[in-house]
């Protein structure tokens, strides 16, 4: 009997689509996917069962930027929409990028993007307080104008200029959890869970519906890895490792990270509050709902990781 694959959620960052300031065309973008997916299919290559998650901050920022310079013209785009087009289209080139890929190396595999819902709670505290910015940065005459017309809540942004906030909710549950596996065991590489999931809620009526948020796609993808019994969840970043002190001389390359010493180190604000930290936070929060391995490094490494060789290992 042949040895059961083994199960990983990769989490890939936002260098997988934009590299470069500059080259952010989709163009531009297929072609900085081509530079990852071919990681992925050494993985599979290797014995794994892949389910890969992204981000999709900045193509979310390129739709609204286009939705706010076109009113007068055609409708606004509501935020789940917007996240939901980005699912296809990232899908696209992902799926697109892996099938190339396996051809190239004469495997009969195939990809498939799943348009995945993430469950939060309508009651969440984060609906109160929005504080996500998301969008172009606007001057306060123009903000004050969307906050009055389109009901916006709106926020000066480290002087940089005023933004639209919203939620960032909790994920509870990934809505197509189920299909994601039927389609891995039916022997397809699955891209899903894009962005965090379209966040929505259950209704007074039972009903799915759509919000006005945005979720943390590192901690979506680390409730879905655990939620699934991923042997390994993986982060993928621009970074070979997880550093202490850096960017400073004394900076410290990490092996290996306890739980224990990742809380320590959150604490004493080791970690970028817009890089690192929520990619550590969503490792404790997977290792703490039972999941198995995680690891952290950038995708030409991720086979060296999973044998041990390189990457942050975290237990």
């Amino acid at each position: 009997m042949a040895d059961k694959r083994k199960l990983a959620v990769v989490a890939v960052g936002g260098n997988a689509l934009i590299r470069e300031r500059g080259k952010e065309s989709l163009p531009d973008q297929y072609e900085a996917v081509c530079i990852t997916m071919p990681y992925i299919v050494d993985m599979i290559q290797n014995g794994w069962d892949v389910i890969v998650t992204h981000g999709n901050g900045p193509q979310v920022g390129f739709i609204l930027r286009r939705s706010e310079l076109s009113i007068g013209e055609v409708h606004p785009i509501p935020l789940d929409y917007a996240g939901s087009n980005t699912q296809g289209s990232i899908g696209y080139m992902f799926q697109t990028s892996l099938q190339n890929e396996f051809k190239k190396r004469g495997m009969n595999n195939q990809a498939v993007t799943v348009v995945t819902e993430t469950l939060v709670d309508k009651n969440d505290p984060a609906f109160k307080n929005p504080s996500k910015p998301i969008g172009s940065f606007m001057d306060e005459k123009t903000a004050l104008q969307h906050r009055d017309k389109d009901g916006w809540v709106v926020m000066e942004d480290a002087g940089r200029g005023w933004r639209r906030v919203v939620a960032s909710p909790m994920p509870i549950k990934i809505l197509q959890q189920d299909a994601i596996l039927s389609l891995v065991g039916a022997g397809f590489t699955v891209v899903g869970v894009g962005g965090g999931g379209i966040p929505v809620i259950e209704n007074a009526k039972g009903e799915i519906e759509g919000v006005e948020a945005v979720i943390d796609k590192d901690l979506a993808s680390a409730l879905f890895a655990s939620s699934i019994g991923a042997d390994s969840f993986i982060i993928a970043t621009e970074v070979e490792k997880v550093a202490i002190n850096f960017n400073k001389p004394n900076v410290q390359w990490l092996d290996t990270l306890s739980i224990a010493d990742a809380k320590k180190y959150l604490a004493e604000g080791q970690f970028g509050k817009g890089s690192m930290e929520p990619k550590i936070k969503a490792i404790l929060y997977f290792l703490e709902r039972g999941g198995k391995k995680a690891l952290v490094t950038n995708p030409d490494n991720m086979l060296k990781a999973l044998r041990g060789e390189t990457g942050t290992h975290f237990s």
